[in-house]
């Protein structure tokens, strides 16, 4: 097992620099500027914001004293629109906000869908069956830029039961509809994986030797049928947690709960290349993260995937 952790951290360092000389390219290969907005610059005045942000230097000078600060010292740099503030300031503002709710919603998301999806396979055909592939079918057709609205438009105007945005801190009522919305559609995913895949576990040999041999249906649900029936669902739960942490901009947009979705998206109008840079990398070091927790999960689920 310590080979194959070994092996995986190997994959996922050098997949991560790789990220981070594309993120530094793609943005500087992108047309115009962060200083250059509707109304054009001098080129005197020009010249010295570059000087001052080492734009002026060459590319490969540049990218690698960029690799340099971001590997060693987790410096994402200044922010080149907010001039007092720096990226990993503005990152460290908003990601808490999103982790928060992210994080909440995963677990909703994970609980109840696991929950519907293996009820839904045990009582194959049932009313309860039933029940959950309907939910499953119209929680997938209202993604969360659907569902956001919807939840203001009922509990907000309609039955004043819970503010319409902001975050206050976290306090619980500010919660409630951005984990409603955030998670409804990855439920109704989870919810279908663990039903197709409990269905194909409870028809296998192993299963029917052990109902054959007496042994308890709760127990061969919990000790023989769950672990293996979560592999697909496993294997969907890595991207589906950073998707959730740092893909809440519609969440952000219509919540206003301040979190980073809605500064990369500003970042993205304003042409703040540095902290699209630092959202896109903390992005795609979290899916680097977590996928090489997934493969650890999935090998610890199944010993034969470490060979």
């Amino acid at each position: 097992m310590l080979s194959y952790i070994a092996r995986r951290i190997m994959i996922a360092i050098p997949t991560l620099l790789v990220l981070i000389v594309f993120s530094f390219l793609l943005m500087h290969l992108a047309p115009g500027s962060p200083f250059t907005q509707e109304r054009a610059i001098p080129p005197e005045i020009l010249a010295n914001l570059e000087a001052k942000y080492g734009l002026d230097q060459p590319l490969y000078v540049q990218l690698l004293q960029y690799i340099k600060n971001v590997v060693f010292h987790f410096d994402f740099g200044p922010s080149f629109v907010y001039k007092d503030r720096t990226v990993n300031a503005i990152i460290a503002n908003g990601f808490p906000i999103t982790l928060t709710y992210g994080v909440l919603s995963f677990v909703v998301a994970v609980v109840v869908g696991v929950t519907l999806g293996a009820c839904a396979a045990i009582y194959q055909n049932s009313w309860l069956d039933y029940i959950t592939v309907g939910i499953s079918i119209g929680a997938q057709v209202l993604p969360n830029f659907v569902m956001a609205p919807i939840l203001v438009l009922i509990f907000t105007l309609m039955l004043g039961w819970l503010p319409g945005g902001g975050w206050e801190g976290g306090q619980w009522q500010y919660l409630v509809m951005p984990v409603i919305a955030l998670s409804t559609s990855y439920m109704a995913s989870i919810a279908r994986l663990t039903r197709s895949s409990m269905l194909e576990v409870l028809t296998s040999n192993h299963i029917r030797t052990a109902r054959a041999k007496g042994m308890p249906a709760r127990r061969i649900i919990l000790n023989h049928a769950l672990k293996p029936a979560m592999l697909p669902v496993v294997s969907y739960l890595g991207p589906t947690f950073v998707a959730m942490v740092t893909g809440s901009v519609v969440i952000d947009m219509y919540f206003s709960t301040g979190g980073i979705g809605l500064a990369f998206v500003n970042a993205a109008l304003n042409r703040d290349y540095s902290l699209m840079m630092g959202v896109t990398i903390l992005v795609g070091a979290l899916t680097i993260l977590f996928s090489l927790i997934v493969d650890l999960l999935y090998a610890w689920i199944d010993p034969r995937i470490r060979h």
